[in-house]
This record gives C-alpha cells, structure tokens and sequence, in this order.
C-alpha cells in the first residue's frame, strides 16, 4: 500500500502533557493515544509544533517516539515529527531517533534563516537521502517566515524519490490547487489548517494533520470521512459547529488552546512550556461556555 492511501483521512499531531513540575506526563499521553484511537483517528504525527517539539530534549523525543510505539501497539501508523532549521543536525536526529516502526517522517520547513527556494529544495533532498523513512514536507510559512511555493514542492516530488507528500498549510488555496493539479501520482497532500480542511478536502486533498482532532476526535474524522465520501452536506453540518472551536484554539497560540479545552475535560492538565503559557483567563471561559454547548447539543442529538 502506498504511503497515500496508508495516511488517507485523519491524522492528529497529538499534545505532549506535562504535569505540574514540567516533565512530560506519560500517563496523560497514555490517555491522549487511547482517546484518539478509540474515537476513530486514522494515524498519530508525534512530536509536531502542537506537541511543544521545540522544548523538548533529544532524550525526551526519544522516548516519546518509544512510548508512542509501544502504546499505540501497531493500532494506527505513526509519523513522527524531525524538522528544524540545521540540516546537519536533522540528519544526526534522522540516523539516531528510532524510525523503525514509524511510516513517514513530518519535516517543516527551515525557519527563521528564511532560505532561498533552491536552498529549501537543496535542505530536504539532503534530508531525503539520510532519511530510513519517505519523508512528508510540511510548509507553515506563518511559522517558517517562508512560504515554499507550489513549483518547489513539485519538483522535489518529482526529482527526489524519498519525498512522499506534503502537509499544507500556508492558507493559499490556489497553492493547494497548483499542487494537486501536478503531484506524482502517489504523493500525499493533507491539509494543516482545520479551519480550511473542508474546502480543501472538496478540492481533492487526501486528508488533515489536525489539532482539533485531539479533542473533537469522532465529529472531526467523521467531517472528513464524509469529504472524502464526497458527502459535503454531511460534512458542512459537521464543520459548522466546529468553526467557533477552531477559532477559540488558535486566537492565543497553539497548543494553548487544544490543551485547554483536553484540561476541560479532565483528560490532561493544563500545562505549556515556557514561552507558551495557559489561555488568558477570558479566552478560558469561551472555552468552558463553547464545551459546554457543544456536548448538550450533540448529547441531545444521539438520544434523539
């Protein structure tokens, strides 16, 4: 099976929970992995921007991607996250974290040091010839500081055999469109915006890394299950209750948001690594009255 068809649907760049003294809280990741598996998800991306990567230790990478593993026992794919701006230093992270069991590796972009579209394309076929496994790109250029265009994800799709798909996420729906027209036929294209997952889904992406889905797990993956179905009446009734949630988890910064309303249901605590702190309290209480509604409502739905 191709890679295409092995991450078709939902995949969620699931938190990493830290408790109270900051160390990572295996037994709320533990809970996290069951959650989103018993709920429906299609893959796990582990150790991505919304799993607070950039503050974690090698060490602990390491044994996130190992807990990962062993929790989710061959139930769903992993992917696990390596990007960064040091290509040098990515290819050393490739060679050492265990990629055994994984099925794909997410990479971003290079951030901050703003490279040339050659020097994005030179970045990831240096990735791709150290990398055991294909490896996805991922362009979020409001993270990146650059935006790495339709023609240089083609190219490296056509040119380097170990690039399997991209994660799109600049906001750029002609971009999303350039892309799907020339892809090889089995790369991969899944959107890395929940807010914009349904129109690009209509317009033939293969699926979504979601922050959302660590939460709204089943009437998430079921939104995308009927896109790709091709049933967007369904799927539009879905998202449509969603849109208040999405803009409530991303007005602060991400993973602020996601863990506030997981804290809200008692499954992890409300817990970030500095420089990301808790929701400002007023954004909190959106969050408490929008969880509240949501779940009265859909409760009322299945006993109907």
């Amino acid at each position: 099976m191709s890679l295409r068809e092995t991450l078709k649907g939902t995949g969620v760049a699931i938190i990493t929970p830290f408790d109270t003294n900051s160390a990572v809280d295996f037994d709320a990741l533990g809970r996290m992995i069951d959650k989103v598996i018993g709920e429906g998800i299609d893959y796990i991306v582990t150790l991505g921007t919304t799993g607070e990567a950039p503050t974690l230790s090698k060490e602990e990478k390491i044994n996130i991607i190992e807990y990962t593993y062993e929790k989710t026992a061959n139930r769903v794919p992993v992917v696990v996250g390596i990007g960064g701006n040091n290509t040098q230093e990515l290819i050393r992270d490739l060679e050492k974290f265990p990629l055994g069991q994984s099925v794909a590796v997410l990479s971003a972009s290079p951030y901050y040091n703003k490279p040339s579209q050659e020097g994005i394309f030179q970045h990831y076929q240096t990735l791709a010839k150290a990398s055991p496994k294909p490896i996805i790109l991922y362009n979020v250029p409001l993270r990146t500081g650059r935006n790495m265009t339709a023609a240089t994800t083609i190219r490296l799709g056509n040119e380097v055999p170990n690039i399997a798909g991209i994660k799109e996420a600049s906001g750029d729906m002609a971009q999303c469109m350039h892309i799907l027209r020339d892809r090889p036929a089995d790369f991969l294209v899944v959107s890395g915006d929940d807010a914009l997952a349904l129109p690009q889904l209509a317009c033939g992406l293969d699926g979504v890394i979601s922050v959302a889905a660590n939460h709204f797990v089943r009437p998430f993956t079921d939104m995308v299950r009927h896109c790709l179905d091709g049933d967007f009446a369904a799927a539009k009734e879905i998202n449509d209750q969603l849109i208040e949630a999405y803009e409530i988890m991303f007005c602060e910064n991400n993973p602020a948001g996601i863990k506030a309303f997981l804290a809200e249901s008692g499954i992890i605590g409300n817990n970030l690594r500095l420089p990301l702190t808790p929701l400002s309290e007023s954004v909190q209480q959106k969050v408490r009255l929008f969880q509240s509604a949501f779940f009265k409502k859909n409760l009322h739905k299945a006993n109907a």
